[in-house]
């Protein structure tokens, strides 16, 4: 009876016997493997990398806004600010307006703000101080406008004007100096509309005080924690919901709302779904490449054994039973996958590294994903090698020792 070292040793000599056509049948495996896990690798990292652009934009938001004016007043900011659940919130107003420093004038995005508002976008300063409750003509810049905006950097200390246009038509210009710079996040994700490094921000009750108004446009507003972000902008929507009217039978219908509402988990799961599908397509087109190198370890498997009739008869001649030219087979099979399956792992995470490095995703290798790779790959070259081996375990020994 053969043991498994013969077995083995037997195996990779017929393997080795014919190293060409032995590679092109591994190659098949290879490619197969190294796509898997290229494509799985590279959905887990467009995850993180989504998730860590939405957690650059805020942290634990909730966002809310209205198209319409004359909806959110002092009572909506204090209804959401003692909702359980809220760390934070600061109601914003924003109006595009001519801003000048020394003599050039450029268009920029104002947003009214309180002191909440750092917190909850996770803002970070290049230089200077967020907005405090004490302030009222000041401003806080973005990165871009600071330095890119004007032909000459806007440092703090800085003056600069702002002229808004009111309501009733007339237009007010307003002195600010600047106490700080907002330190740009590098996130390309703008759902939110944040996007610090293109806006000014100045104390909402100044502002609302230049144009004349006392209502606000929206809500940015933090939660305790990640896991607190449903439960607590399901309390804002019913309790805001009620405070605008909006009867109990409507309340669960976002069309009878005259606000948008919306989260952060939101975000994370529209996201999440896309890289998913993304990963599952990529994948199954990467599975075909493991089917076709199943059908050419089978062909190989196949040849094999019609080259080896002689070989096999005179086994069964000394002794060996048909379950010994089965194992000896199947081992065959499952050698090839093997090393088609390590080497294809190997290529899948180079190739996924290098992608990463090109695309600046983090790199991300789900170890379950890439052993499952690997596992499908042998089962595979089992899977294969079943019907030539059994079609070698079945030959009668006198047959097969007079074939030529």
């Amino acid at each position: 009876m053969l043991s498994l070292k013969d077995s083995l040793g037997i195996s990779l000599g017929s393997i080795g016997s014919s190293k060409l056509r032995s590679g092109l049948t591994t190659l098949g495996i290879i490619i197969g493997v190294a796509a898997v896990i290229a494509n799985v690798s590279l959905g887990a990292s467009f995850n993180q990398f989504f998730n860590d652009e939405i957690g650059a934009v805020g942290s634990n938001f909730i966002v809310i806004y209205s198209q319409n004016t004359n909806v959110f007043y002092e009572r909506q900011l204090d209804l959401i600010g003692n909702t359980p659940g809220v760390a934070g919130v600061s109601p914003i107003n924003q109006q595009m307006a001519r801003v000048t420093y020394l003599s050039a004038s450029r268009q920029i995005d104002i947003q009214g703000v309180n002191s909440d508002y750092a917190e909850v976008a996770n803002f970070r300063m290049d230089s200077g101080a967020f907005l405090d409750e004490n302030d009222q003509y000041v401003a806080v810049l973005g990165a871009d406008v600071a330095n890119e905006k004007f032909d000459r950097k806007i440092s703090i200390k800085n003056p600069i004007e702002i002229t808004f246009r009111r309501e009733d038509g007339g237009v007010v210009t307003r002195k600010f100096i600047v106490k700080g710079v907002v330190q740009d996040p590098e996130t390309t994700f703008a759902q939110t509309g944040v996007e610090p490094e293109i806006r000014i921000f100045i104390p909402i009750e100044t502002m609302n005080e230049i144009l004349g108004i006392d209502y606000y446009g929206g809500f940015f507003i933090k939660a305790e924690s990640l896991e607190a972000v449903g439960p607590t902008g399901d309390r804002i929507d019913e309790r805001l919901a009620r405070s605008l009217g909006v009867s109990v039978r409507d309340l669960d219908n976002p069309d009878a709302k005259p606000y948008v509402l919306f989260d952060q988990l939101e975000i994370l799961e529209q996201t999440n779904q896309l890289s998913s599908a993304l990963t599952a397509l990529l994948t199954s087109v990467a599975l075909i490449s493991l089917i076709v190198g199943s059908i050419g370890i089978m062909n190989i498997m196949l040849v094999t054994v019609a080259e080896r009739t002689n070989e096999i008869g005179l086994l069964k001649a000394l002794g060996y039973t048909k379950n010994d030219i089965l194992a000896l087979f199947i081992i065959e099979s499952m050698a090839v996958s093997v090393i088609g399956g390590i080497l294809g792992a190997m290529m899948g995470i180079g190739a996924a590294l290098i992608v990463n490095d090109y695309l600046e995703l983090p790199d991300i290798f789900p170890v379950g994903q890439i052993i499952l790779g690997f596992v499908i790959a042998v089962a595979v070259g089992l899977i294969a090698g079943v019907y030539p081996a059994n079609k070698a375990a079945n030959m009668d020994p006198v047959e097969a020792l007079r074939k030529e």
